[in-house]
């Protein structure tokens, strides 16, 4: 499963991320997607933790908490859909 986190703070990194989510279990990876235009950050990322288990605790854990002055939204990512035809 792969965790979405909205709402970050576009100071966050890649290791900001990581260190977060390492209080739950092992993290297995993070994606900060990049917008290609402006070359900042979109202001989320994905996380994929080694232990399902610890997906869930830290998605309960984490969700609506206050991390970087911003209200953190996260959950279970959905599936990506192919908008492009």
């Amino acid at each position: 499963m792969t965790i979405y986190v909205g709402n970050l703070s576009y100071q966050a990194t890649e290791d900001d991320i990581r260190e977060v989510f390492a209080e739950y279990g092992s993290v297995k990876r993070v994606v900060l997607p990049i917008d290609r235009e402006t070359g900042r950050m979109r202001g989320f990322a994905f996380v994929d933790m080694i232990e399902s288990a610890h997906e869930d605790t830290a998605i309960a854990d984490l969700d609506g908490a206050e991390w970087m002055g911003r209200q953190l939204k996260v959950n279970k990512a959905k599936p990506r859909e192919n908008s492009r035809r």
